[in-house]
């Protein structure tokens, strides 16, 4: 119910039973003019009575679909406007902006600590990095995803709208769902093979309490060279302890992160003075992929490699910032604590990584890649109280920084964008849902078998987001120069919305082509280091290696050429001002419904309330019903 219908319907109630009067009409149907009183006809009374009991006289699956459905307010609206808009794809209003700036350092905190973060710090190792090597590209690539982070953040941060919605200014009302299904197939798959890095600390604690023989004595019914019957059991586990923190709303969401932001420095520094203790003080200070010296060229790339490797881990994170932004308090409040809170906590939390890694090195020989192989290990050697204790607590801190994780970076991002798919049927919690249910069907067992094989994974992730990240920085900050309308982001009408680009598919071909040229310098590369056996030059190798800057700078060129020769509705190109604005949605579905009713009476009777006008309402002393209001002058 909108917020002057429900002011409305607490003034004008029936005397006896407090409920508001028979015949209120919906804002929808009024009828009003300024300075007198328009009655109702007897079939709009007709109507408001009968609402209550249309389900009752539909044929069975015309019932299930509108019980399906989020809202059925909508249903005077053309098919097209309806499946543009929903509670969750709303500009966020003020009772739901909650996250301050704190709010989101907590966020990184949380969020640092997790396998994925140690892995990337890891595989600089694995390359042939010395370990402060890989602990300079680490800082260096979060220096620039905070950067890149931030640029995606400040739409959402001023006019308060998720991903989706914000896709629709550069790409066009419709063809934007081509990066919104983009990201929801991404989202989907890296959700599934988070939580198979969740497998292992849950593994951890079961034999932390059983016994650390606990996978043996579950024999194995999987005919899988990268899984066992055991390491599925605890995936599940992790999968359905999952399912609850799907339901919370994401502005709610960032308590969760506050308790992670508590738990993480004690694990953090606790795992890393106890694997300090356990090798005396010693770290190998070398490569620890047995190659003392690699060639100039090969350690320049391996170096570049880090970087970027570090930039494609948060290849989502960077889409979907506005998803998180559009919560912030103030437009400043997810700007500044983001640029410094990114490099510097993931930077500490992949230097505590290289360090156990090469503190283990020192101890076994054996250049670990995940953080939960190290415990492991120190399981195995002595599974005394301590190190049964210890282990145990370290690996609940690493599920739970797992979990945060992946709901922030995957389900959320995935439900957001299925909102946007079918407005009408789906909000964020339902498409949480769905993606935790096809993360079922994927097989993450087999991606992340190698720390070589995960490393293409990120590479292939960031081919396409970088792209589509790179056209709408573009779009928003030198070709509109931060103007948006937020009224025209939800109307599939031509003649409302510059943002159908004046074509009935609503698609901006200028936004599909930087697309495309971003994407196209990478793909030699990516299929000759993916495939087997097929031959691509050196020279593309390499320039795959710097995949995401690529696809990001090259789509941003690509769009800006195109924009100055083919400019685009309501472009400010080559204006010197600054046009962004933190926008009040407090009544947007009113003026939303203004908008797309263009009707002038109901925006006269909107301005009376808002003034504070008296308005008088007339009931008819037989029926009871309201038959028209009065506006006074």
């Amino acid at each position: 119910m909108s917020s002057i219908t429900h002011r409305l319907k607490n003034t004008f109630k029936t005397q006896d039973d407090n409920e508001p009067a028979e015949g209120f009409p919906d804002e929808n149907a009024l009828e009003i003019k300024k300075g007198g009183a328009i009655p109702f006809s007897s079939t709009q009374q007709d109507e408001v009575s009968t609402l209550g009991s249309e389900t009752t006289e539909l044929p069975w699956y015309k019932k299930l679909i509108y019980a399906l459905e989020l809202d059925n307010s909508d249903h005077d609206r053309s098919v097209r406007d309806s499946f543009l808009y929903n509670h969750d794809l709303r500009p966020v209003e003020q009772a739901r902006r909650k996250w301050s700036w704190f709010n989101y350092v907590y966020f990184w905190i949380a969020d640092c600590f997790n396998i994925n973060t140690w892995q990337i710090a890891s595989t600089g190792l694995q390359l042939g990095l010395k370990w402060w090597e890989a602990w300079l590209t680490v800082w260096i690539g979060y220096f620039f995803t905070g950067c890149f982070v931030v640029l995606g953040a400040k739409i959402g941060s001023n006019y308060h709208i998720s991903f989706p919605v914000s896709a629709r200014v550069s790409f066009g009302i419709f063809f934007s769902l081509w990066p919104v299904i983009n990201r929801i197939v991404l989202s989907v798959i890296w959700y599934s093979c988070q939580t198979y890095l969740g497998m292992e600390p849950v593994s951890l604690m079961l034999q932390s309490i059983f016994g650390n023989d606990l996978p043996e004595r579950i024999h194995n019914h999987i005919n899988s060279p990268n899984t066992t019957t055991y390491q599925f059991m605890c995936f599940f586990i992790f999968w359905v302890c999952e399912l609850p923190f799907i339901y919370i709303h994401p502005h709610q969401i960032r308590h969760l992160f506050t308790v992670k932001a508590c738990l993480v420095p004690f694990a953090a520094f606790g795992f890393l003075i106890w694997a300090l203790v356990k090798s005396h003080g010693e770290i190998a200070l070398t490569s620890l992929n047995g190659v003392d010296h690699l060639s100039t060229k090969d350690h320049g790339w391996a170096f570049v490699r880090g970087v970027l490797n570090s930039i494609a881990n948060f290849a989502t994170l960077i889409v979907n910032a506005p998803d998180f932004s559009r919560f912030s308090v103030t437009s400043e409040s997810a700007i500044w604590s983001q640029l410094f809170s990114i490099p510097f906590f993931f930077s500490v939390t992949s230097l505590i990584g290289i360090i156990v890694t090469s503190a283990a090195y020192k101890l076994y020989g054996v250049n670990y890649w995940s953080p939960v192989d190290v415990l492991q290990r120190f399981l195995d050697d002595g599974f005394t109280r301590g190190d049964r204790a210890g282990v145990f607590l370290i690996s609940f801190v690493f599920c739970v920084a797992q979990l945060g994780t992946n709901i922030s970076a995957n389900s959320l991002s995935a439900g957001t964008d299925m909102t946007a798919l079918l407005p009408r049927f789906i909000s964020i919690r339902r498409g949480g849902y769905v993606c935790a249910l096809l993360a079922l069907c994927i097989c993450p067992w087999n991606l992340m078998a190698s720390s070589s094989k995960f490393t293409d994974a990120l590479s292939a992730y960031a081919v396409f987001l970088s792209s589509i990240a790179g056209v709408i920085c573009c779009d928003y900050y030198v070709v509109r120069r931060g103007y948006v309308d937020l009224l025209q982001l939800y109307t599939g009408d031509q003649k409302k919305s510059i943002y159908m680009y004046s074509n009935r598919f609503g698609l901006n071909w200028r936004a599909l082509a930087a697309y495309l040229g971003g994407i196209v310098p990478n793909m030699p590369g990516f299929i000759g280091d993916v495939g087997n056996n097929i031959y691509v030059p050196q020279g593309a190798i390499y320039l795959y290696y710097l995949n995401y800057l690529v696809g990001y700078f090259v789509s941003f060129l690509l769009y800006l050429i195109l924009c100055y020769f083919f400019p685009v509705p309501g472009s400010k190109l080559g204006d010197k001002n600054w046009y962004e604005t933190f926008i009040n949605v407090e009544y947007f579905e009113e003026e939303r419904n203004q908008f797309l009713n263009d009707d002038a009476a109901q925006i006269d009777f909107y301005d009376a309330v808002d003034a504070g006008q008296q308005i008088t309402p007339a009931i008819d002393p037989v029926s009871e019903k309201i038959k028209n209001f009065t506006i006074e002058k």
